[in-house]
């Protein structure tokens, strides 16, 4: 169902006051999660012995940033709320972005990489092809997207105060080819479990 301009407005505004309201909260449960399979999939399709450009997108608190300044790359990262900014900002020492995802400004062909754990869901489908044709022009080329959101069946609307899509694979992959993405691979987390105990896909996609 195709969203209203203030509609939009009003999804972003509400879904970023929710983070900002419990940032704390957030970096507190998230910031030891094992994600070291999203790394290592991310990581392994780019170059290696190489300082690699990286935008973290929708970096929150800056974990992820963390780990790829700890890997010797150089990484940037991006969110909407202006806490986690800050919190990034100062637990990395890196660049941060306060940009929304609706109204992003990056440079063309900056990033080698672009890490978006957890954070493309956000983007309402109305919205999505333009986000993902933005990012596919400040990678890159043979640049890498990894992106990894709770799946669903093309489902779309409030969980509280977020926002979220939640796509299965097939329309995922529609998305990222419309932008000009090629899928490389794709897998359901965590690992080691039936599906239907699966919630996470995770999908590695380049600017080939």
């Amino acid at each position: 169902m195709e969203q209203k301009e203030e509609d939009l407005a009003q999804i972003e505004s509400l879904t970023l006051s929710h983070y900002q309201n419990n940032a704390e909260d957030f970096w507190q449960g998230t910031k030891d999660h094992d994600v070291t399979q999203n790394y290592a999939a991310f990581l392994a399709r780019l170059p290696k012995d190489k300082a690699l450009d990286i935008l973290d997108f929708g970096c929150g608190p800056g974990r992820d940033v963390h780990y790829f300044k700890s890997m010797g790359h150089r990484p940037v990262g991006l969110d909407g709320c202006a806490t986690f900014c800050m919190m990034a900002q100062s637990y990395t020492g890196c660049e941060i972005l306060h940009q929304n995802f609706l109204n992003l400004d990056l440079a063309k062909k900056r990033f080698d990489g672009i890490f978006a754990n957890a954070s493309l869901f956000h983007v309402p489908s109305r919205e999505l092809s333009r986000v993902l044709k933005s990012l596919h022009a400040t990678l890159r080329p043979g640049g890498i997207l990894f992106s990894s959101n709770p799946r669903g069946n093309d489902e779309e609307g409030w969980a509280g105060q977020r926002y979220g899509h939640f796509m299965t694979f097939e329309t995922s992959k529609q998305y990222l080819e419309k932008a000009g993405f090629t899928v490389l691979e794709h897998y359901y987390r965590p690992k080691d479990r039936p599906v239907h105990e699966q919630p996470w896909l995770a999908i590695v996609a380049g600017n080939l």
